[in-house]
């Protein structure tokens, strides 16, 4: 089976967040789609099988399968762009139905999608004591204007917004006590941000429950917490600088969905600290000449 290595977010031939792509005629057992994806390494491989018009998709990640994974739809995107033209390609996931489009432009690839409908709730008191715990965080270092709140987006997020962009920098947990605690709530990620601005957003998304110390710049984290800003009625929609994203509400069937069109490049190997927690990137996909 061949698996493409693209990354999404990327700046011309650089950063980005790389993800694995696999177009299927079926789809392998899930253990043989897990075990690809812990080969390749990456925070999510998408797998994808043809289904009349649309399109069967399931995202990996190295320990797990995750409902919605916005980076490795972005880069399928790219890909399905690649292989059959540009357009607008519907998908099936595990628990919604989304559309993302590819276009491409000489050596670039752009890609833009739906995401699938948000919601969010208040985070219990409890949980996010031992979810401050976890990072060496106190009350004392959350924003009030962004109470804790689990965002859905396709998957579950647990919003944390801090008062300093320093907390949010000084970020570290242990890998091990962090998925306990992500498994057993069912959050995918644990999304911490800070307000710069009412329009500026500094993000970072610890992922252990995937077995990734942190995720560089995650699609479906953004629009779980686009959703989030929305339901508190937050003055402007967010724009993620981590990953230089815009996102637009689209006009709901029964819940809002946010659509982001950013781009990715083609990898042929991504190091280790290419999941650098200082990573940031923005901009298109250039394929190899």
């Amino acid at each position: 089976m061949k698996v493409q290595k693209i990354a999404a977010f990327s700046d011309g031939d650089v950063g980005g967040n790389p993800a694995g792509v696999a177009i299927c005629e079926v789809f392998p057992e899930a253990a043989n789609m897990q075990g690809i994806a812990a080969q390749v390494g990456f925070s999510e491989t998408a797998f994808a099988v043809p289904s009349g018009p649309r399109w069967r998709v399931r995202y990996f990640s190295p320990e797990s399968e995750v409902p919605f994974c916005g980076h490795a739809t972005i880069a399928l995107g790219a890909a399905l762009a690649l292989r059959h033209g540009d357009g607008v390609f519907a998908l099936t996931l595990n628990n919604a139905e989304i559309t993302v489009e590819g276009r491409r432009s000489g050596d670039r690839v752009a890609a833009a999608l739906q995401s699938p409908p948000t919601r969010s709730r208040p985070a219990a008191p409890a949980v996010v004591d031992e979810a401050l715990a976890l990072f060496g965080y106190t009350q004392g270092d959350l924003d009030p204007r962004i109470p804790p709140a689990v965002a859905h987006g396709g998957a579950d997020h647990l919003v944390l917004a801090l008062r300093s962009r320093a907390a949010l920098a000084a970020m570290k947990y242990d890998l091990d006590a962090g998925r306990r605690l992500m498994n057993r709530e069912g959050w995918v990620t644990i999304l911490l941000a800070h307000a710069e601005t009412a329009q500026r957003f500094h993000t970072r998304n610890p992922f252990a429950s995937g077995g990734v110390y942190e995720d560089p710049a995650t699609g479906a984290a953004t629009a779980a917490f686009a959703g989030y800003l929305r339901d508190i009625a937050w003055p402007h929609q967010a724009r993620s600088t981590s990953c230089r994203v815009r996102t637009w509400a689209c006009p709901p069937a029964c819940a809002p969905r946010y659509r982001r069109s950013p781009a990715a490049r083609s990898v042929s190997r991504v190091p280790r600290d290419s999941w650098s927690r200082d990573r940031k990137s923005s901009g298109g996909l250039t394929l190899p000449r």
